[in-house]
């Protein structure tokens, strides 16, 4: 019965003491999504902007856009003190509000429409991001996102992301 923020700051608390290179393998451990890379690949090079907006952790989140070439990421921050968490979140807590703002300031500093941006979820907490979008994308989504979302798609579709923005295999 908590909210996000609430039950993020005691599951954050959970982990103090836990060394940054246990947070490091798991990192370096991360698997993508089948086709991930691709589609962030196709819309970087057909000019769109990509980024990952999540209440996941940054630490996470800045690797991903290294290895994806990712334009921004907007997660949690996590304490860290001598090479180990402190159980403490910093800063803001990004919930569901947040991630629908993010969209929004996103959208005003590029300088584009909100009708011109898509959002992709899978949870919950998506539901107002996604309905800030224009065009809003469940992925592989929990039930309530998909009652949600504009389109579903399911966990091995993520590559039709690009044919349901109009991209044929000739633009491919």
């Amino acid at each position: 019965d908590l909210d996000f923020e609430e039950s993020l700051r005691q599951r954050v608390a959970l982990l103090k003491g836990l060394p940054l290179a246990e947070l490091e393998d798991i990192r370096a451990n991360l698997r993508l999504s089948e086709d991930a890379a691709r589609v962030v690949d196709t819309l970087k090079r057909l000019g769109f902007k990509v980024g990952v907006v999540t209440g996941g952790f940054y630490f996470f989140a800045e690797y991903l856009k290294d290895r994806l070439g990712l334009d921004f990421v907007f997660a949690n921050r996590l304490d860290m003190k001598d090479d180990a968490l402190t159980g403490r979140v910093v800063g803001d807590v990004i919930d569901a509000a947040g991630k629908a703002r993010i969209v929004n300031q996103t959208a005003a500093s590029l300088g584009i429409s909100l009708d011109q941006t898509v959002a992709v979820g899978d949870g919950a907490n998506d539901a107002l991001m996604l309905g800030q979008a224009g065009l809003g994308m469940a992925y592989n989504a929990k039930p309530v996102l998909a009652r949600a979302a504009n389109v579903t798609l399911g966990k091995s579709r993520l590559y039709n992301i690009l044919y349901l923005l109009g991209m044929t295999d000739d633009d491919l």
